[in-house]
């Protein structure tokens, strides 16, 4: 088995989405660990709506390239649209971030995801639900990265969540 990491987002319907999307998750993958919720500003977008990113952590001993199709076939079936333009409105984004210590193209896939690094909200889910795995490239672990990334104008915070019953996410 080895651990993925995937990112999850939605600016529309984002409850719902994430919600169908952990479901899915929980359903299909073994041993899922969930970060907090997160909304976050629109990086880059024109459209003004806010998103809730995550991060999920599972066990897998599935190919990169089935991973892939996996979260696509996810998407899709909320309604992305395969020429949708990168910086549109999302009811579901599903994203590898990592596939064990896998690095470079593999089935078509960057491994790990240059957004681990660039985006807070990747980076801080990330580094509060698995603080001392280490960056398959650079092998800094992932709350030091957190405690030395510089936010800049991307500003994002916790939100209360439920899911399947528990609040899985508490706002500070």
């Amino acid at each position: 088995m080895t651990r993925v990491v995937v990112s999850i987002g939605s600016n529309i319907e984002r409850e719902h989405h994430v919600r169908h999307c952990l479901d899915a998750l929980a359903a299909d993958f073994t041993a899922l660990r969930v970060s907090r919720v997160f909304e976050s500003e629109p990086v880059g977008f024109e459209d003004g709506r806010n998103f809730y990113n995550l991060v999920a952590a599972f066990d897998s001993h599935a190919s990169v390239g089935e991973l892939q199709a996996w979260c696509k076939r996810l998407e899709f079936a909320h309604g992305r649209r395969a020429n949708s333009p990168k910086f549109s409105p999302r009811r579901l984004d599903i994203d590898l971030l990592t596939v064990g210590a896998l690095t470079g193209c593999i089935d078509g896939v960057a491994l790990p995801r240059d957004e681990i690094t660039a985006n807070a909200f990747v980076l801080q889910p990330l580094a509060e639900l698995l603080p001392d795995d280490h960056h398959p490239l650079n092998n800094q672990r992932y709350a030091d990265l957190w405690a030395a990334f510089e936010l800049g104008v991307q500003r994002l915070w916790p939100v209360d969540f439920i899911w399947q019953g528990q609040l899985i996410s508490r706002a500070d």
